[in-house]
């Protein structure tokens, strides 16, 4: 197998530390890397495999000689050198929302749509964390059954949001604790024009609001369904919201497919067979999916399975994944095996 020269953009935050990780485990085949980050992280020494790497500013130059760029540093950073790295040769695997609905850019969860690699043209978008693992467990429904409908809601953790998002919720629970004064300042979104608390709450916003009432991550959600699936006509409506857990985000998933009268039974030994799928579902002994138990597991786990009451192609199921992991570092690293396992790296 050959080695192959990689970077990844935006090393020094909660993802791109996560793509390390993964690559250390998988044992990726390097033949050399680059860490690549904002200016102002640029010069902190981070270690892979035992040798410590001196992270340097990212610039267009920086991708000389890459054949693999892990982008996870904003939309703003991968609108801005994703084509430059392209432009010298190197195949992009991009974490951010930048390229996602781009037509001619693929958005690939390896489990639903790994051939979809074959059409890229330099850049590859990972999907949104929310739609990757609620996709995984839905793909085999659908090659077997047909999919017709799709209503989740979401329960997301603040690592979603960033490191500082993390600190916020964690000073923020010491601060109620112990009956102190604090300024909510990142949550739901930085930018937006209220900030609330999130420890010891719940809040119904992800991202910015639209003029349709849905938010951003919402749509997300909705357009990247049908795009990976290829099913444009696909009925999705999504509500996701932010809760005080560090990691790990959790799923309500109604579905109706298009052909009824499958068993819950025949539902569960299809999932536990299924590629990338952990099925967690024995309701008398209370077992199901926990985000406190799939963080730093690469699957996505699926329980709590039950036909609903009043259409014989209805179901519901509760879904769990480590938000880091497969709804982001993970599908990544994963992405790059296939490029590797497809023959599509030079």
């Amino acid at each position: 197998m050959s080695n192959y020269h990689v970077a990844v953009v935006g090393a020094t935050g909660a993802v791109g530390q996560q793509m390390l990780k993964t690559l250390e485990e998988r044992d990726f085949p390097i033949a050399s890397l680059k860490l690549l980050s904002s200016k102002r992280s640029a010069g902190k020494i981070l270690t892979f495999k035992g040798q410590e790497y001196t992270v340097e500013e990212a610039t267009p130059e920086s991708f000389e000689g890459v054949q693999i760029a892990l982008f996870s540093a904003g939309g703003s950073v991968s609108k801005a050198l994703a084509p430059e790295a392209v432009k010298r040769g190197a195949i992009c695997v991009d974490n951010t929302s930048a390229f996602r609905m781009d037509p001619n850019v693929p958005l690939v969860v390896p489990e639903v749509n790994e051939e979809d690699l074959r059409a890229h043209n330099g850049i590859i978008a990972n999907p949104n964390c929310s739609t990757i693992q609620m996709v995984v467990a839905l793909e085999p429904l659908r090659e077997k059954y047909g999919l017709k409908k799709v209503i989740v809601s979401t329960y997301q953790a603040v690592s979603g949001a960033g490191l500082e998002a993390i600190e916020e919720m964690k000073q923020q629970t010491k601060d109620i604790l112990e009956g102190n004064e604090f300024t909510p300042e990142i949550l739901p979104v930085g930018g937006d024009k209220k900030h609330y608390q999130i420890a010891f709450n719940a809040i119904p916003q992800i991202d910015l609001f639209q003029d349709n009432g849905y938010t951003f991550e919402e749509l997300k959600m909705i357009n990247e369904t049908k795009k990976i699936m290829h099913m444009a006509e696909l009925e999705v409506a999504a509500t996701c919201v932010r809760l005080p857990i560090e990691t790990g985000h959790s799923e309500s998933v109604y579905i109706e497919t298009e052909k009824g009268g499958a068993t819950v039974a025949e539902i569960k030994e299809l999932l536990s067979t299924a590629p990338g799928i952990t099925l967690q579902d024995d309701p008398a002994n209370q077992v199901y999916p926990l985000a406190s138990a799939c963080v730093g597991k690469n699957d996505v786990f699926v329980g709590r399975i039950r036909q609903d009451l009043d259409r014989d192609n209805g179901y519901h199921m509760w879904i769990v994944s480590d938000n880091l992991l497969k709804g982001a570092a993970w599908n990544s690293v994963q992405i790059a095996e296939s490029l590797v396992k497809l023959e599509l790296l030079s």
